[in-house]
């Protein structure tokens, strides 16, 4: 098993910054790649980020050039930081985190982003 715990959202104004954490702990050496989903009220969940144990990441077209995900193997942590924030960012953000058998998710952060 793998327990996910994020931290860091919150409430910021448009063009302002958050940075999320994704503490992992339990079975570490079966995850392949680990990633930041996100939730919209009304719309489906939907993959922000993703990075491979090999740092090889990848991005949704929304976000690409104003969010960076990264990883500290020693604190078995990824983060995503987020610069440039937009309302449409508004959403529960959920750190995830892949094995060959299974996903594994965390709770869920809010980001919200006034206008």
């Amino acid at each position: 098993q793998v327990q996910l715990v994020e931290s860091g959202g919150g409430l910021v104004q448009a063009g302002g910054s958050l940075r999320l954490s994704c503490a992992a702990s339990g079975i570490i050496f079966s995850i392949n790649a680990m990633g930041w989903y996100r939730q919209a009220p009304g719309k489906q969940r939907e993959l922000v980020a993703a990075i491979t144990s090999g740092q090889s990441t990848s991005y949704a077209d929304s976000v690409k050039g104003r969010f960076t995900i990264s990883r500290d193997n020693a604190k078995n942590t990824v983060y995503l930081q987020m610069n440039s924030l937009k309302p449409e960012d508004t959403a529960v953000y959920y750190c995830a985190a892949l094995s060959m058998s299974k996903t594994y998710w965390g709770q869920g952060t809010q980001v919200t982003v006034s206008s």
